[in-house]
C-alpha cells in the first residue's frame, strides 16, 4: 500500500494545481508521476520545477547537464529517474553508448564528459567532501569552479526527486517503460 497518491488536477491539492498544470504543458499533456506524487507537498514541487528551471541557466550545456543528472541518479539508485532521464538523455542527443555507460556506472569515452561524471558521483559518494584530486581532474579537464557548483545545484534537485521516488515508490510513467532501470 502506498501512502503518495498520484495526484490529478482534480485530486491534487490547490496549491499544487497551477504547478501541476505547468507540468503538463512541459510535457505535452501528461503529468509525470514524480510530478503528481510531488504535488501532495506542493512546496516540494515547486521547488522542484524551479530548481529544473535554475539548473537549465547553469554553465553547463544539454549533453552535460543530462550527464550529471544520470550520474547522480545512478548514485543514489533512483530507478524511477534513472528511467525517465534516460528518455530525457535520448531527447537531448546523448549517444546509446554514453546513455549505457551512465546507466551502468562506467566511464564515458570522452575525457571532458567522464571528468564530470565522475565528479558528479564522487560528489554524491562522499557527500560534498570530496577529495582534492577529484575536483583538480574536474578543473584539469576545462571545467571551471563555477561547474563543480553547479554540479552542488544538481545534487540538491536530485535529491528532491530522488529521495521522494524512495519513500513514495514512484512507479514509472508509461512513456518512459522501455527505459526501465534497476542498480
Amino acid at each position: 500500500m502506498s501512502h503518495f497518491p498520484l495526484h490529478t488536477l482534480d485530486t491534487a491539492p490547490d496549491a499544487a494545481k497551477p504547478l501541476l498544470e505547468h507540468s503538463q504543458q512541459l510535457y505535452g499533456g501528461m503529468i509525470p508521476n514524480l510530478h503528481a506524487v510531488m504535488a501532495e507537498a506542493p512546496p516540494l514541487l515547486e521547488a522542484y520545477q524551479r530548481l529544473n528551471e535554475i539548473f537549465d541557466r547553469t554553465s553547463l550545456d544539454l549533453i552535460e547537464r543530462n550527464i550529471v543528472w544520470l550520474a547522480i541518479n545512478y548514485e543514489n539508485g533512483c530507478t524511477y529517474c534513472m528511467g525517465a532521464h534516460t528518455a530525457i538523455a535520448h531527447m537531448a542527443g546523448l549517444t546509446d553508448a554514453d546513455i549505457e555507460a551512465l546507466r551502468s556506472g562506467t566511464p564515458l569515452t570522452e575525457a571532458k564528459h567522464e571528468s564530470l561524471r565522475s565528479f558528479a558521483a564522487h560528489m554524491v559518494e562522499k557527500r560534498g567532501w570530496a577529495d582534492e584530486a577529484q575536483l583538480e581532474a574536474l578543473l584539469s579537464a576545462g571545467y571551471t569552479p563555477q561547474t563543480a557548483l553547479d554540479v552542488v545545484l544538481a545534487i540538491g534537485m536530485k535529491t528532491l526527486s530522488n529521495y521522494t521516488n524512495h519513500i513514495a515508490h514512484t512507479p514509472l510513467d508509461n512513456a518512459f517503460t522501455q527505459y526501465a532501470w534497476e542498480k
